[in-house]
């Protein structure tokens, strides 16, 4: 078997290390065999070679660490040959010696079982990137520096001599490697799907590889290594060892040529063994068919490293060869006449010839050839793999679907790029894009019959140029990776404009059909390359060629529903920020369908013109700006639909942004004008507004001034809006109006809102166009022209006051010392806001219908405006324009309360308005306002219906909303320092202003007449008692509208209630001089109408209602303002008596069992906690009232209702559980009355029940002196009845004589002299009935009784 046979590689390895450790005799023993070769045999030679190998190891490894490395060859030219040998990369070079220490001893190979979530690595640490060994052949440095160090190595279970393996047995070896991988392809054909043997399977399958790995990692090694001229001896003959080793390169060929044979072509792989692309990286057991095919991977990639690793080491030959065929050539006898030609052939440059293989076949086989065609054909291979893979994707998906199937094939991708680009600049060989394309190329051709050299036929692709597209793309990014598989973005790329070109050309073409969304695709590509590569004008130019034909396209994709279509842009600014977006980085994968392939087309070329301007001294706008203007004339430009339109401002406005704008927007205008406005549809106009709007934006974002182009679009405003006037009942021409001038609200306001300092003229566009606009305005228009006013004048006042502040003297701010012209134009700007809006809205404040929100809003804008630039307010506003608007809006009567309220929560915490009144000494402020508080609640129910009809939704929907502001009002109202001081003083809770407005308003009048009370001097009571009546103000002037339609009832119960607590509340402020004439205009309006005069007049449900639940409030006050005031008493008494007298029968119900349903509000009244002086003030004028009106009998015939009458009083009686003067001598009499004359039992009960109390009560009283009146009372009532109705008086006495015998004894001598008379004026002597029943009732007297029948006893005797 030779040397370098297994046998015996053993017995030389003992050898050669015995001959390395001999010493220099050991040295001299080797040169003596040396010169023996023929008679020691082969068996010598190669001993002696390994030893001199040995003894010359460190001289011949110029990868050791401290040795020069060799050149990376960057660039390579015939004159520089000699000079490449200098290393421009000593650096690198070093570095990558320096760490051969910390390199992983495994062989490089493609895996993707790895975790790559830790440590963020992208490939394996074993692939050939991340491992180094790539850039280790590049650097020419030994591809494996920690390997092959020993002097025999193990390959497919043998031993082998490490430096002479290669040259004795290649072809050997080389079987051996075709035998293990064929031994794969059994363990593949046998794999089971027994779980049991996987495990096993993969073991074997894993060494199989591994073996085959190292050995090809071995002949890279062993021809960066040992490879060396040939030696020719003295006498010109050349050994035999050297003889085989002149011929391994031509072997080495010839096999590497048979191996790629052996394994053939990617695509011819079966698909159970591609299959195992799909398998999970993450697993741990592999089956053998993962292991085969990367396998085929690994060994398709290292021959390429081999015949690079060869060509480099036959490169660097080429110089000793060359000086040993000088000499051949000059003295050929000193050398010998047997150096082979044809040794000398084989190593004259970088290609080898596989001779044996040319002498055998006749076709031509080199080094570099066979390195071209294996090139190609893994290229074809790879891109069949990514024709699969493309299938499946969907145009939507293809930049975020990858074309390798697996990391290796990517890492793959990778290794051709840097190893073809690497060649391609050293010695221009050809290119990866050029490879590349030309399969690419095939694809479209689809070559037949015997020029089938790719797999392109078995693997049919149906869609060639969407498929090159997105291979291009995917490959350019992986240019992107550096030589160690890391990321580098800022690495140079090569481009492939040129083939791209041809793909914009073919993607454009009209004849074959551009669907859109093939089209997306392809320009979403386009954009990702000019992200990657340099800006390419002849692309861009292709690309607009298409579009420019094509602008009134909408490039809509119907199966991407409304996402697909076209999109007109609503706003000036939604459309400036569409085109911003296609300036900016932007999301690729996303734009297929948030944007159609016109923004993409827009995206491309402003990408390309920013990064161009950046990098290049003149702008390309100079070299593209006539092929865009040229398409652009006068038919053009009126063929343009509305879709056109907006792509034509799209185009513009993009070009506006990254060049040049004022040329750029002047010819815009230029060609507007060739529009006519007979041509022009108003859908059209409003998009040449926005248009014209949106370069605004961009003036303004340019901090250009705006005023010639503001002028013209603002000129058109103004017509519009006069037709708008004119046009009032002309619905359809004004909804088409509309469309347009809100068009220009629209963009006004986003002008505004952009615009950083206001000084670009924007007052421009707040024309008198406003004047006409406005008063025809309606509903939703009026109220999009409300909120744009407002978002001026804040933006108005937010601006002035910071440019104020950056012009005061010693701001530090850089911007601070801004000129003097902006605060100019802010003058200009608030001049036209007082001259073209205000007007208007000071005729809304007294409208016949409540006015919207906006409008106080407005108002509210319009002080604080007022108040930060005053000069400018309106001449009529002078010379204090904030409180005349203040007069205006927010203290003014007769304007709406919905407004009011509004207005002033807008107002009322404002500390800039407070401290300017208070500089005005305007002390009111405060007053004013709550008096408007006061208003607002008061007519809270101003717009509601009157009737008892059910609310609609809209009407609760304003209520509710209405209600919400007057408690957001009223919580801003306790924080005024006024209120707040009354409050503390009354000692209110804190949780009053939380309340419902109205209770908080009682809560506030009570705490008024808490603090009122508690007042010592004359001076503070006066002064109070003027700022009530301040707070008040004409509060029956607010609830008039309520009393005149005598409606809505919430608004009727508000209105009583709350007056009845301030009456009650304020009594002792309503008692004095300085507001009675406000008590009598409340009797007059709330009490005593006409209508209540007026006592056979029904009241209506509602008024009578809320009297009957605020009348004791009422009378409650009254009662005291009588006990209190000393003028006006006796009419005060009057009005009192007045009231009761009117309304005691209006509540008296007809029966007395119904007055505990609706308990009457006298008896509410004289029940209630109330100081004893107004009680008895009370009831005394009650009672009067009661008895000369409703218990007088008109003869004998009793009064109507009297049983309700009596059950009232007996009512009283028992509640208030006291007796009173005025009770015994005003109500005693009538009741004793009643119990004589009336026979109706529940009048006699009831009066028996009255009589009862007021004798109980005399007894409880002050004794004598009610006692003096009960006997007055009583002895009148024997007079008058007793004649007459003897009998019944004797009965009553009986009754009363049980509750209080005192009192009837103390009768005695009336009852008797009564009998007496009344005997003696009948003149008949006698009356012994009438006797008889006397004597009954003296029988229960007692002492006295018996004593007084004795007398009469007596007397009969």
């Amino acid at each position: 078997m030779g040397c370098g046979a297994p046998r015996l590689a053993g017995a030389e390895a003992r050898q050669a290390e015995a001959g390395s450790s001999a010493g220099r005799e050991g040295e001299e023993e080797a040169e003596e065999e040396e010169e023996q070769p023929a008679a020691n045999g082969r068996r010598g030679a190669c001993a002696a070679l390994a030893r001199r190998s040995r003894a010359g190891l460190t001289e011949k490894r110029p990868g050791a660490l401290g040795a020069a490395a060799p050149p990376e060859m960057e660039t390579m030219d015939d004159d520089d040959f000699m000079a490449s040998f200098t290393p421009p990369l000593l650096t690198e070079s070093l570095e990558m010696a320096m760490e051969v220490e910390n390199e992983n001893s495994k062989p490089s190979c493609f895996s993707c079982a790895f975790d790559n979530q830790s440590g963020g690595r992208i490939f394996s640490a074993e692939s050939y990137l991340a491992s180094g060994s790539l850039k280790r052949v590049l650097l020419r440095l030994d591809p494996a520096p920690n390997d092959y160090e020993e002097d025999v190595v193990e390959m497919f279970g043998f031993q082998w001599v490490t430096e002479m393996a290669l040259v004795e047995s290649c072809g050997f070896l080389f079987g051996l490697l075709r035998q293990q991988i064929y031994r794969l392809e059994n363990l593949v054909e046998m794999n089971s799907s027994d779980f049991g043997q996987a495990a096993n399977l993969h073991s074997e399958a894993e060494g199989i590889r591994r073996q085959c790995i190292e050995f090809l990692h071995y002949v890279k090694v062993f021809i960066f290594r040992y490879l060396e001229p040939p030696k020719v001896d003295s006498d010109g003959v050349l050994h035999p060892y050297e003889e085989l080793e002149a011929q391994l390169p031509s072997l080495l060929v010839e096999e590497l040529h048979t191996l790629t044979l052996h394994i053939g072509h990617l695509y011819e792989l079966p698909s159970s063994v591609l299959a195992a692309f799909t398998i999970q990286h993450q697993a741990k057991i592999f089956p053998p068919s993962w292991h085969l095919l990367h396998l085929h991977l690994d060994i398709h990639w290292l021959v390429l490293e081999i015949l690079h690793v060869l060509g480099e080491k036959m490169m660097s030959l080429i110089g000793i060869v060359t000086l040993l065929g000088t000499i051949w050539r000059t003295d050929r006898q000193t050398v010998g006449c047997n150096l082979s030609s044809r040794i000398l052939y084989l190593f004259l440059g970088q290609v080898v010839y596989a001779n044996n293989f040319i002498n055998l076949t006749g076709e031509n086989l080199t080094s570099s050839s066979l390195f071209e065609t294996h090139c190609g054909n893994l290229v074809s291979d790879l891109i069949s793999l990514s024709i699969n893979k493309y299938m499946k994707v969907r145009p939507s998906e293809a930049l975020t679907s990858h074309h390798y199937p697996c990391i290796c094939i990517k890492e793959l991708w990778i290794l051709l790029i840097q190893l073809l680009d690497f060649r391609n600049k050293g010695s221009h060989t050809e290119c990866f894009w050029s490879l590349v394309n030309e399969n690419l190329k095939n694809i479209f051709e689809r070559p037949s019959g015997s020029e089938r050299k790719s797999g392109f036929e078995t693997v049919q692709c149906k869609d060639p140029l969407s498929f090159s597209w997105w291979i291009i793309t995917h490959l350019a990014s992986l240019y992107q990776f550096d030589r160690n598989g890391d990321l580098d973005e800022k690495k140079p790329k090569e481009s492939n404009w040129k083939f791209v070109e041809e793909l914009l050309k073919k993607s454009t073409d009209v004849q074959t059909g551009v669907l859109e969304e093939q089209l997306r695709m392809y320009l979403q590509c386009c954009l990702t390359l000019s992200s990657f590569w340099d800006w390419n004008l002849s692309a861009v130019t292709i690309l607009w060629d298409y579009y420019s034909k094509n602008l009134n396209s909408c490039f809509t994709v119907p199966w991407l529903g409304l996402k697909g279509l076209a999109n007109i842009s609503k706003t000036s600014l939604s459309m400036l920020e569409l085109v911003k977006s296609c300036c900016c980085e932007q999301q690729i994968p996303t734009l297929y369908e948030s944007s159609n392939s016109y923004h993409i087309f827009l995206s491309i070329l402003a990408r390309m013109m920013k990064e161009e301007a950046e990098n290049s001294v003149v702008h390309p706008w100079k070299q593209i700006k006539g092929r865009i203007y040229s398409k652009f004339h006068r038919k053009r430009m009126q063929e343009l639909t509305e879709v056109g339109l907006q792509n034509f401002f799209n185009l513009f406005l993009m070009l506006a942004i990254v060049a040049e704008t004022e040329d750029i927007v002047s010819r815009v205008l230029d060609l507007l004008d060739f529009l006519t406005p007979s041509s022009v549809t108003m859908s059209q106009r409003a998009l040449i507004w926005r248009g014209h709007f949106a370069f605004l934006l961009i003036y303004v974002e340019k901090n250009m001034d705006i005023s010639v182009l503001a002028e013209k679009v603002s000129n058109a405003f103004r017509d519009k809006a006069k037709e708008f006037l004119v046009a009032k009942n002309d619905y359809t021409q004004k909804q088409n109006l509309w469309t347009l001038l809100s068009t220009y609200i629209d963009g006004v306001q986003e002008v505004f809102e952009t615009s950083c300092y206001l000084s670009l003229s924007e007052e421009k566009l707040l024309n008198d166009g406003f004047t006409m606009l406005l008063p025809a305005c309606r509903g939703a228009e009026l109220s999009m022209v409300l909120n744009f006013l407002q978002v001026v004048l804040a933006r108005l006042r937010s601006v002035h006051k910071r440019v104020s502040q950056g012009l005061q003297p010693g701001n530090a701010d850089p911007n601070a010392q801004l000129p003097l012209v902006a605060k100019e134009h802010h003058l200009a700007v608030a001049s036209a806001l007082w001259r073209n809006f205000f007007p208007y809205l000071k005729s809304q404040r007294m409208s016949q219908m409540p006015p919207s929100p906006q409008l106080a809003d407005t108002a509210a804008g319009f002080t604080l405006l007022a108040l930060d630039i005053p000069s400018k307010a309106l001449s009529d506003l002078q010379p204090q324009p904030v409180l005349s608007m203040m007069q205006l809006f927010g203290w003014d009567d007769m304007v709406w309360p919905h407004l009011v309220s509004r207005y002033l929560s807008h107002l009322i915490q404002n500390r800039e308005l407070c401290e300017a009144f208070s500089k005005m000494g305007y002390t009111s402020y405060e007053a004013l306002t709550v008096r408007s508080w006061f208003r607002c609640v008061f007519q809270m129910f101003i717009d509601q219906p009157t009737g008892m009809l059910a609310k609609t939704d809209a009407e609760r929907t304003v209520g509710k909303a209405y209600k919400e502001q007057l408690t957001e009002m009223t919580r801003l109202i306790f924080k005024l320092s006024e209120v707040e001081n009354i409050l503390s003083k009354a000692h209110v809770e804190e949780s009053v202003p939380k309340q419902d407005p109205k209770n908080a308003l009682v809560q506030f009048i009570k705490a008024v007449g808490r603090t009122y009370s508690g007042l010592q001097t004359l001076p503070e009571k006066s002064a109070m008692i003027l700022k009530s009546m301040e707070y008040l103000g004409d509060v029956l002037k607010y609830v008039k509208p309520y009393l005149k339609a005598k409606g809505p009832p919430e608004g009727l119960q508000l209105t009583y209630w709350i007056i009845g607590c301030l009456v009650k509340n304020w009594a002792a402020i309503l008692a004095t001089s300085k507001a009675q004439q406000l008590l009598f205009r409340i009797i007059d309006c709330l009490l005593l109408p006409h209508s209540v005069l007026q006592q056979d007049k029904e009241l209506p449900v509602a008024l009578l209602s809320a009297i009957q639940e605020s009348l004791p409030l009422y009378l409650q006050g009254l009662s005291f303002i009588c006990c209190q005031t000393q003028t006006q008493g006796a009419y005060l008494n009057q009005l009192l008596g007045s009231i009761i007298q009117h309304y005691f029968g209006r509540f008296l119900p007809s029966s007395p069992t119904a007055l505990g349903v609706g308990q009457h509000p006298l008896l509410t009244a004289l029940c209630s906690s109330i100081t004893v002086p107004q009680m008895l003030r009370l009831r005394k004028t009650t009672l009067h009232v009661i008895n000369e009106n409703y218990l007088q009998f008109k003869g004998s015939a009793p009064p109507p209702r009297l049983a309700s009458v009596l059950a009232f009083i007996l009512e009283v009686l028992q509640r208030t559980q006291t007796t009173a003067r005025c009770d015994v001598g005003l109500v005693l009499p009538a009741v004793l009355k009643c119990l004589v004359l009336v026979n109706e039992p529940q009048v006699k009960k009831i009066s028996t029940d009255i009589v009862q109390c007021m004798v109980e009560g005399c007894q409880v009283g002050s004794g004598g002196e009610h006692a003096t009146q009960l006997t007055s009372v009583f002895r009148q009532f024997i007079q008058d009845y007793i004649a007459v109705y003897d009998h019944r008086v004797y009965s009553i006495l009986e009754a009363v004589a049980v509750l209080d015998q005192t009192l009837v004894t103390s009768l005695i001598p009336t009852m008797t002299q009564a009998l007496k008379d009344s005997e003696h004026k009948q003149g008949l002597g006698r009356n012994a009935a009438q006797r008889e029943a006397y004597k009954r009732l003296l029988s229960y007297l007692s002492e006295a009784g018996q004593n007084e029948i004795q007398k009469l006893e007596n007397e009969t005797g």
